[in-house]
């Protein structure tokens, strides 16, 4: 049983791609079932009251806000301990507030990781939603692109490695998850449609120190460029 929790632009394309390859896929958000697009749900994904299916989730993929995790974490740590968390999370200032542990340079999913007290892995935060809708292709495709994937169990790691496959992109193991700042934004990853070999060498070349300022840049040009500026569907 699969389930995505948060209906925004990552969190309703995961549900519409892993319910159209075979998932049995149920999707929650904050508002309950009547708020989500019925459009999320044509590919045989089901809405659901996230409380009720915590206890029963076999995979959960988080795409939640980080400005909204202290609220959402107690529902989380309430999931199984050999259940699969995956965390799409990005850290944005300018939406989510200033957290001080990763402004001092911890990395967004270990903080995650901490703040729900059980591993994580960290998997496509660095896609747009519109790639992942309609960029994946067959497995055997040379235009195939690749999606990085970090976890510190094997489990996690397998699993978040086969819904990346089955949604029609490569996964790559970029590492453990305090490596995963190599695909948060501002990085050469991010947000850009790479193939396998591509994005090996876009994590190798990635600089630790310049991504904070290189993401604030390029969040300035998402909000020039838009009428309602920084929005969680502008950016996620």
């Amino acid at each position: 049983m699969f389930q995505p929790l948060g209906a925004g632009t990552i969190g309703s394309t995961v549900a519409r791609k892993l319910s159209a390859a075979g998932h049995d896929a149920m999707v929650a958000n904050s508002g309950g079932p009547a708020t989500i697009d019925p459009q999320i749900l044509v590919s045989g994904a089901r809405a659901v009251v996230a409380d009720e299916v915590m206890e029963d989730v076999e995979v959960l993929v988080s795409s939640i806000p980080l400005n909204r995790m202290v609220g959402v974490a107690p529902l989380l740590r309430r999931i199984a301990g050999d259940a699969v968390l995956i965390d799409t999370s990005n850290y944005y200032p300018v939406r989510d507030g200033c957290i001080a542990a990763i402004d001092d340079g911890q990395v967004g999913s270990v903080w995650v990781s901490e703040m729900l007290g059980r591993p994580v892995a960290k998997t496509r935060n660095a896609i747009g939603s519109g790639s992942l809708a309609a960029k994946g292709t067959e497995k055997a495709s040379p235009a195939r692109f690749a999606i990085a994937v970090a976890a510190d169990r094997d489990t996690d790691r397998e699993v978040a490695r086969g819904l990346v496959n089955d949604t029609g992109f490569d996964p790559f193991y970029s590492g453990s998850i305090t490596d995963s700042w190599g695909h948060q934004p501002g990085s050469p990853a991010y947000s850009t449609n790479l193939s396998y070999q591509e994005i090996e060498v876009a994590l190798a070349l990635a600089d630790r120190d310049r991504i904070p300022n290189r993401r604030d840049r390029q969040v300035a040009v998402v909000t020039e460029r838009t009428d309602n500026g920084m929005t969680e569907e502008t950016i996620a």
